[in-house]
């Protein structure tokens, strides 16, 4: 295996208005929502830092200062959780604002996802590989899904993108890929397709919002043209990047993943991470057979 440039930081976009929890998001981050006791996207930074990300960049728009400030510190608040000895909240409070290095950068309009990243760019070497997460997906596995693909660069280093397989008629909503698998779990993208009909899409095999970027797909990135809403769009470097035959990868992880900018996968995963706590697990199983 050939040695490559260890992944250390992370890109986050978190600049969408969050319209599908409309009036939740009006004055909060959809982000922000609570998956039982702790907002989404401290499940994704967590997943990151278990990944050995020790920087993540936020790539952030008006309205979402609440982000910021949550993974700052909050000293006013670890004083008077210590006053009152309550031990084991101040320690998971003054944990949040130690698990990485952040830095924060707006996105100056909504461009697409491809353009947010183009935001990180001052705090990414010309030369470095990066992770992105997006902000909606809490995917819940033994190795975190990001790792998977971390792994899936160290063997190749080409880009990755996570995949899924999903029912053949759920397929029109997402982008779908075209490939051959070169191990387990492990696919050779020959192309994407966006949003077929189930009778014209070439698997059940969906593109998850994780991916591995390489300085390539940030310099097509850099000099592509706005495609379809005038929007920048990372799905079209890597058409681009596969019309250059270059390599790209496809990395089916294994985990649960629950897309929370979804009501409906937002509430499953509320069941099932609160099946999991350790305070209501057991009252919420009874409640549950109630029904």
């Amino acid at each position: 295996m050939i040695a490559h440039m260890a992944i250390k930081k992370a890109i986050i976009p978190v600049a969408g208005m969050g319209t599908r929890f409309l009036p939740a998001s009006k004055a909060q981050p959809k982000e922000m929502l609570a998956v039982v006791d702790k907002p989404v996207i401290q499940y994704i930074v967590e997943e990151a830092v278990k990944s050995g990300i020790e920087e993540i960049i936020f790539v952030t728009a008006i309205g979402k200062r609440a982000i910021e400030d949550h993974f700052d510190r909050n000293f006013e608040l670890e004083y008077r959780l210590k006053q009152k000895n309550k031990t084991k909240e101040y320690e998971e409070i003054s944990a949040i604002g130690k698990l990485a290095k952040f830095a924060f950068v707006r996105q100056n309009k909504p461009l697409g996802d491809g353009h947010a990243i183009l935001a990180a760019l001052p705090f990414v070497d010309q030369d470095e590989p990066i992770a992105v997460l997006f902000g909606d997906d809490i995917i819940d596995g033994k190795v975190p899904a990001i790792k998977q693909l971390i792994n899936v660069y160290e063997k190749y280093g080409d880009p990755v993108v996570a995949v899924m397989s999903v029912p053949k008629k759920e397929v029109s909503r997402y982008g779908v890929i075209d490939g051959t698998s070169v191990g387990k779990n492990i696919w050779e993208i020959k192309r994407f397709v966006e949003k077929p009909s189930p009778s014209e899409a070439p698997s059940n095999l969906i593109v998850v919002g994780q991916y591995i970027i390489t300085p390539e797909i940030m310099r097509l990135l850099e000099t592509q043209k706005p495609g379809v809403g005038g929007e920048i769009r990372l799905a079209d470097a890597f058409i681009s990047h596969l019309k250059n035959k270059k390599a790209l990868y496809g990395c089916q992880f294994e985990g649960d993943r629950y897309d929370c900018g979804d009501k409906l996968g937002f509430l499953k995963a509320q069941i099932q991470f609160g099946l999991k706590h350790p305070d209501i697990g057991k009252e919420l199983k009874r409640y549950l057979k109630t029904l």
